[in-house]
């Protein structure tokens, strides 16, 4: 396959059986601007449920799809696994997808136009702009993302609205050129400062919707890796 009309489309999964079919049939109805084919690269980061089955099933009843598996043999953290799908992706152009349902496939064009358009070599899609649906949860994750966005800007020199954000949309190269070491959710705040320090890049942001999970749902994140992100913010940034 001709890797300059690839999206690579990294989808960290953990314990992500019940709904992982689910993204896969949205991802699986995007139609890409620009003429872009799909590589759908799914990182098992050694869930205790039947994530590795739900994958095997899909891949066996969509033989069309471009799906790359590779699962952890140790649980390492969503960095880790992202690390995995970097490493393995061959398409010019890569965007991270959670294997939840928070965030909609179908804007991946919204993403890719800057950079066919000839602006941007990454884009961020952001939670907090535009007219987009918007899932009302929880008061002090956004106070707690708003923070750790500013904090970033400021050491980073960005006005960037979601630091935090999943949608992140690179030139696969420039973010293969990166040595990226945080395993957990530090990914975030740690790739946004390495890739800010490419001379000449061009960071763009776009408004996205939103289709947040509880923690009864399935959510993941927690207080312990705000602390984290902040240590990164101080670690990498500057």
């Amino acid at each position: 396959m001709n890797p300059s009309s690839t999206l690579s489309i990294v989808i960290p999964a953990y314990n992500e059986a019940a709904t992982i079919h689910r993204i896969l049939d949205r991802v699986r109805a995007v139609e890409l601007i620009g003429g872009l084919e799909k590589e759908l690269l799914i990182i098992n980061d050694c869930s205790t449920d039947d994530t590795e089955g739900a994958v095997q099933r899909y891949t066996s009843q969509h033989p069309e799809l471009n799906i790359r598996y590779h699962r952890h043999p140790v649980n390492l953290g969503k960095g880790a696994a992202l690390h995995s799908g970097i490493r393995l992706a061959t398409g010019e152009y890569l965007i991270i997808q959670d294997a939840d349902l928070e965030y909609d496939p179908q804007e991946y064009n919204e993403l890719l136009q800057p950079i066919l358009d000839g602006f941007a070599d990454v884009v961020y899609g952001s939670r907090f702009q535009g007219s987009k649906p918007h899932r009302i949860l929880f008061f002090w994750h956004t106070i707690g993302n708003k923070f750790l966005t500013t904090l970033s800007n400021a050491f980073n020199n960005l006005n960037l609205t979601d630091m935090e954000t999943c949608y992140k949309l690179f030139r696969t190269r420039q973010l293969q050129s990166l040595h990226l070491v945080e395993q957990r959710f530090g990914f975030e705040p740690e790739v946004t400062a390495k890739i800010s320090r490419i001379p000449g890049i061009r960071i763009y942001e776009v408004g996205i919707s939103y289709y947040g999970r509880t923690y009864k749902e399935g959510k993941k994140i927690g207080w312990r890796d705000g602390f984290r992100a902040i240590y990164c913010i101080l670690k990498y940034g500057g």
